[in-house]
């Protein structure tokens, strides 16, 4: 995710750390080569056919429509992802709250909170696709189990490891009926979570939007060069362009927005949320907390 303070007009003009310009630079300079092709032609061999801006006001304003609609499911998809994850991490520095209330024995407490720490990682590998992560196996080597990474799904095998801790202990004693319920229901609310970061990750928008919205756009500036060349002569590529950058560029930001837990430069900082609640529980761990990540060119992953 980028992060910055708000930039000045020079820096917003020639910013491209996060900007969308280096994934429709290809896209834009066909626009232009095909612009500079039609205006030439226009110009110099023969007069096409002047469509007029009035086909092109009525097709816009559809497509804008479109892309709107495209662009709000994605950043509500972006929006309901950053909650949840803000809900792990509350849920986390809950849990490690009530641990210290429910379960006298440090052994016992520690390994809770290793198996829940173990678990943020395991989750942001599997949301992110990652096979091998090397902060997820840290973490889950610092749990004397067995390895969580040949289960089929290993955040849900940590936290059955978590509930399988919290029922041992009550059999023995060491956890009373109320703490063990109100542990309990710390981990419901973890893989309630968890379900809903799976079920944006498996989801995707469907796919009649972005087939609708790629055909549309291309005709669009494909086809708009007829209704500037009278009127911009030879700017038409100019103003061609630009339309085409803020129509190409829109729906590059949707793609990036409807995947929040990707590696894209506008995709959630989950590493970061991860340390956040490393910081969190390295009290209730005896451990010193490691520093919080820092941007790196303005970029928090």
């Amino acid at each position: 995710m980028i992060v910055r303070d708000k930039p000045g007009p020079l820096q917003l003009l020639f910013a491209v750390r996060g900007s969308v310009l280096p994934h429709i630079w290809r896209e834009l300079a066909l626009v232009t080569l095909v612009a500079i092709a039609i205006t030439a032609y226009d110009r110099l061999v023969q007069p096409l056919a002047h469509t007029g801006a009035a086909p092109f006001a009525v097709f816009g304003t559809a497509l804008s429509l479109f892309l709107g609609f495209r662009n709000n499911a994605a950043y509500d998809r972006w929006w309901e992802a950053r909650k949840l994850w803000g809900g792990l991490l509350a849920d986390s520095r809950s849990l490690a709250r009530e641990a210290a209330l429910f379960l006298p024995d440090p052994a016992l407490r520690h390994r809770l909170l290793r198996l829940n720490r173990a678990f943020l990682h395991l989750h942001r590998a599997q949301l992110r696709k990652l096979r091998l992560d090397p902060q997820a196996e840290a973490m889950t080597a610092a749990v004397p189990c067995p390895s969580f990474a040949t289960t089929p799904n290993p955040p849900c095998a940590a936290l059955t490891e978590m509930n399988l801790l919290l029922v041992q202990a009550h059999k023995a004693g060491g956890l009373d009926g109320f703490g063990a319920m109100t542990l309990s229901d710390r981990i419901a609310g973890l893989s309630l979570a968890q379900a809903g970061c799976e079920r944006i990750a498996i989801t995707p928008l469907p796919y009649v939007y972005s087939l609708l919205v790629f055909r549309t756009s291309w005709l669009f500036v494909l086809l708009l060069p007829l209704a500037l060349i009278e009127p911009a002569g030879w700017l038409t590529p100019l103003f061609t362009v630009i339309v085409a950058y803020t129509f190409f560029g829109l729906a590059e930001v949707t793609e990036e927005l409807a995947h929040p837990f990707g590696a894209t430069a506008n995709a959630l900082p989950l590493d970061a949320i991860c340390r956040a609640a490393e910081i969190s529980l390295a009290p209730h761990l005896d451990e010193t907390a490691p520093e919080p990540l820092q941007p790196q060119d303005f970029r928090l992953d």
